[in-house]
């Protein structure tokens, strides 16, 4: 049929897009095993593929420049299948040789514009995967066959394009997304990378030198002409890290080296004179984040005394008028601040006093950075910004008291500016871990800063919950209930007493993500109001909500996280009026609705209120309380769910409090020791 309608191009878009659809299935049925169908017909198949992989027709050329046509579209969709053959139906994939052929051809003929992107990204991953697998090192293992790879397929598509220039320009924080973030992974720069780390597990000492030779030759250009040749610069930095770092990962940056690579000389030789060089208007910017980005990729090469001496030149960069400059500082700030001593173990590298000088500098800039977004999407359209200042927070501590007033007032703004449209989730997530993390560490070390905190925070808190900002109401309630368990007050403050009445009707467990946040709140106020709680009878409402919470096989744990703060909180001489009857509501739920994770609580619980060392708990009056309501029912909830449970409990607390609870069952239960009709029960 396409050959039929090869002058009738309406007909062949819709013949186009339909093989499109078709390799698209092809691939799902093959992506998991090789059907026997298909291992019957895979030369007809092979052959099918092959043939479209050169289809040319001039007629069915995308007039787009970004756009990819229907054509482009199909010899992607081939290439993802040729390359999972060749991963893991090779023996079958008889002609791989031919594709290879048909890559590289297509590779070195495709133009550089946009619409070409996925099928040159997708022909070099597949050409990665056959240069990866040891059993074809044959056919590359020759310089000049590895020359012209690195020279016809690898640097063209290494090099920074004018689309690319546009996006760092109009859209920064996608080209930061893009680069970071992995979304790039159909991009050229990105296969050509991984083209390149292919072809070191294999050529290791050959492919390095290739590459070294083009980074001289890019430099050299590069310092003959600066204003000029700024791009030669970008793409030797590139080639450079392609070589240095095996595998980048976000978390920890380069983990596997490259030992023919002299990394540190380099970034002193050719980095530092960039991040040294004034913030604004010495270089390109794209070379101002290249810079940065050397050292966020290797950190973990460098010492802990030469990461503090770049730290200032980073804090520098904040002060830059470029967007994507000043966010690369900040990103590369964050991550050198996440870094343990000893890789992704061990105590954290730097500490608080290490920090604590550089603090208000880094923070006021970070502010000043995100204020600078007129509305509340822009505001908070820069989630980095943001985190970083979290993590100075985390690093800092408690040594961040003289700006704690400051930080906070600025946080509570912003939460207010967004709240009206809460666009970015991590933004805000980074904004409230912000304020728990000043709560926990200054109030922790300064307890009189408790009262001064609630009086800043509590009104703004009380605005998201009256708006009833879904995205945010969580965030209040556990900001509360970490205020709360500060408290130093030997009563509720008049604010957290006219709350209590709100929080346990039931509208307001209505929004599930509302629930942990919640029981966390209704904890605090038993731990600091018991009695108050009792004195002015909001026990039962509570366990009104312990009872809706029991009842859902969603919520069932916070069921038993609220019963167990009751029970060590309220004095056992009210509770244990209750008791039978939460007990009741237990086995009901257990006998009628059991699943595995309710047994798990049940059976946790148990032992929890065995263990307790609290007049009214232990075993023999959990014993008492479960034959109340059947004698001879805890020997047989013993026997038969109890013991047997015990060895599945999982969890160091719960397994310390399954121990002492066995251990007082034994020793310390009179009904046991006594002997009093033990062995009758049993």
């Amino acid at each position: 049929m396409v050959e039929a309608n090869s002058q009738n191009v309406v007909q062949l878009k819709v013949l186009f897009e339909t093989l499109y659809l078709l390799t698209e299935i092809y691939h799902d049925l093959n992506c998991h095993d090789i059907p026997e169908f298909f291992v019957t017909y895979l030369q007809e198949f092979l052959g099918l593929f092959h043939k479209y992989m050169r289809y040319e027709n001039p007629m069915l050329a995308s007039e787009e420049e970004d756009a990819p046509g229907p054509i482009l579209q199909l010899k992607a969709s081939i290439c993802e299948i040729v390359e999972l053959y060749s991963k893991r139906y090779e023996e079958d994939f008889t002609s791989l040789p031919d594709f290879i052929q048909t890559s590289w051809t297509l590779l070195t003929t495709l133009g550089l514009e946009s619409k070409n992107d996925t099928l040159v990204s997708k022909a070099m991953s597949f050409l990665t995967s056959v240069v990866k697998n040891g059993r074809h090192r044959d056919m590359f293992s020759s310089n000049d066959v590895l020359s012209q790879l690195c020279e016809k397929v690898v640097l063209p598509n290494m090099g920074l394009r004018e689309s690319d220039e546009e996006l760092f320009e109009d859209e920064p924080i996608e080209y930061i997304r893009r680069d970071l973030e992995g979304s790039d992974s159909e991009t050229r720069r990105r296969a050509a990378t991984e083209l390149v780390r292919g072809l070191l597990d294999q050529y290791p000492t050959e492919v390095t030198a290739i590459i070294s030779n083009y980074v001289q030759h890019y430099l050299q250009r590069y310092n003959a002409n600066i204003a000029l040749n700024w791009k030669d610069k970008d793409a030797a930095l590139f080639l450079l890290t392609s070589i240095a770092a095996k595998s980048v990962g976000s978390q920890f940056g380069a983990r596997e080296m490259n030992s023919l690579v002299d990394i540190l000389d380099f970034f002193e030789k050719n980095v530092i004179p960039d991040l040294n060089a004034p913030v604004s208007g010495s270089i390109h910017p794209i070379l101002k984040v290249d810079a940065i980005k050397y050292l966020y990729t290797f950190r973990g090469l460098f010492s802990k005394d030469q990461l503090l001496a770049a730290l200032p030149l980073l804090t520098r960069h904040l002060e830059s008028t470029n967007y994507a400059v000043y966010t690369y500082a900040a990103i590369c700030i964050e991550r050198i601040l996440f870094m343990r001593a000893s890789g992704t173990t061990g105590p954290m590298l730097f500490s608080s006093d290490d920090i604590a000088p550089h603090a208000e500098s880094l923070i006021s800039n970070l502010f000043r950075l995100i204020e600078l977004g007129s509305t509340p999407e822009k505001l908070a359209e820069n989630d980095y910004l943001m985190k970083c200042i979290m993590r100075i927070i985390l690093t800092v501590r408690e040594k961040m008291l003289p700006l704690a007033t400051l930080c906070l007032k600025r946080l509570t703004a912003i939460v207010q500016a967004v709240s009206s449209n809460p666009s970015n989730p991590k933004f805000n997530h980074y904004v409230f871990e912000s304020i728990g993390a000043l709560i926990r560490f200054i109030c922790t070390a300064t307890p009189e800063a408790a009262e001064q905190f609630e009086n800043l925070l509590f009104q703004p808190l009380q605005v998201i919950l009256q708006q009833d900002i879904a995205e945010f109401s969580p965030y209040a309630f556990q900001l509360m209930s970490q205020l709360l368990s500060f408290h130093t007050r030997a009563e509720l403050s008049e604010r957290f007493q006219a709350m209590l009445p709100i929080l346990v009707q039931p509208a307001v467990w209505q929004q599930q993500g509302n629930i942990p946040a919640l029981v966390k709140l209704l904890q605090a106020y038993l731990q600091k109001g018991s009695g108050w709680i009792l004195a002015n009878n909001y026990l039962e409402p509570m366990l009104g909500v312990f009872q809706k919470l029991v009842s859902s096989k969603i919520n069932d744990q916070h069921a038993f996280e609220l019963l167990q703060t009751m029970i060590v909180y309220m004095p056992m001489s009210v509770f244990a009026n209750y008791m039978k009857t939460v007990l009741v509501m237990l086995l009901t739920r257990l006998q009628n609705h059991k699943t595995d994770k309710f047994k798990k609580g049940f059976v946790n619980f148990s032992f929890f209120y065995m263990a307790l060392d609290k007049e009214g708990t232990g075993p023999d009056a959990y014993w008492s309380l479960f034959d109340s309501v059947q004698s001879g029912l805890f020997v047989q909830f013993l026997k038969t769910i109890w013991l047997t449970e015990a060895q599945k409990v999982s969890g160091r607390i719960e397994r310390k409090t399954c121990s002492v609870a066995l251990a007082r069952l034994l020793t310390g239960c009179k009904t046991i020791t006594e002997g009093t009709n033990f062995d009758a029960a049993w």
